[in-house]
């Protein structure tokens, strides 16, 4: 649901620290909104503070919302927590790895002759010791 920002009220927050937003903006430029914030029926804020910030910050004036409504008070820090707790960073190897993907997709030509010399390279050390097993 798209909720005007300036109806969100954003009440006590566990994090303090919503640390370095930049890329968070650049994202929201290129990218638009991926997962949308999660406000209470009252349009409170419950998970999500930091895409709002970086939403405010460039301008945006509404923002795409789940509205979860007759959640507690405990079930709505609860949460807060979850979303928070639960996100799993990349480890250094799954970065590494999805960043070759993506420069294969973006630069397919140059991947595909450096496929073709290992392939060709290939079939010649088996040529190699194919012809030293018939000796």
């Amino acid at each position: 649901m798209l909720v005007p920002i300036k109806d969100i009220k954003i009440k006590r927050r566990v994090r303090k620290d919503l640390g370095n937003l930049d890329d968070l903006k650049d994202s929201l430029r290129l990218y638009g909104l991926m997962n949308p914030i999660t406000l209470n029926s009252k349009y409170e804020l419950i998970a999500g503070e930091r895409r709002l910030q970086a939403a405010i910050a460039i301008g945006w004036t509404n923002i795409n919302a789940n509205i979860i409504d007759n959640l507690s008070e405990v079930e709505q820090l609860e949460m807060e927590l979850e979303e928070n707790n639960q996100r799993k960073e990349f480890t250094d190897q799954e970065l590494l790895e999805g960043y070759k993907r993506l420069e294969r997709l973006r630069n397919p030509s140059f991947f595909y002759k450096i496929f073709l010399f290992f392939k060709r390279l290939w079939e010649k050390i088996k040529e190699f010791f194919e012809s030293r097993r018939k000796k």
